[in-house]
């Protein structure tokens, strides 16, 4: 039987779920609404880091990443911040969308999975 552990759960998710040598992180999202999309990657970015490292994984173990993104026009701004966070040489599969999030004032929502 697989192992499946669970980390920061509620009733309805978890905020990392660790099954069959991977490990899942779910969307994050920035709780500053309204701030530049500068400010809320860079705040979405440090939650993934902190629900990794609370369990000994690195950035460069990421091997695929989700991005929700309210324009296309957070493209460039997303990527500047992205592209200084992720370690050289270890991009993951990626894939970025335009999508209407839960609350006004978000503009990006992030989710990778990593190897453990």
């Amino acid at each position: 039987m697989t192992q499946i552990q669970r980390f920061n759960t509620n009733p309805r998710m978890s905020q990392l779920v660790v099954a069959n040598g991977f490990a899942f992180v779910s969307g994050q999202v920035p709780g500053n609404a309204g701030a530049s999309i500068t400010q809320q990657t860079e705040e979405v970015l440090a939650k993934v880091d902190a629900q990794l490292k609370a369990q000994g994984i690195a950035r460069e173990q990421i091997v695929s990443a989700n991005v929700w993104l309210s324009s296309p026009d957070h493209f460039g701004a997303f990527n500047a911040v992205w592209d200084q966070w992720i370690p050289s040489g270890h991009a993951p599969a990626r894939a970025c969308v335009q999508a209407l999030l839960m609350l006004p004032g978000l503009d990006v929502e992030v989710a990778v999975v990593a190897a453990v």
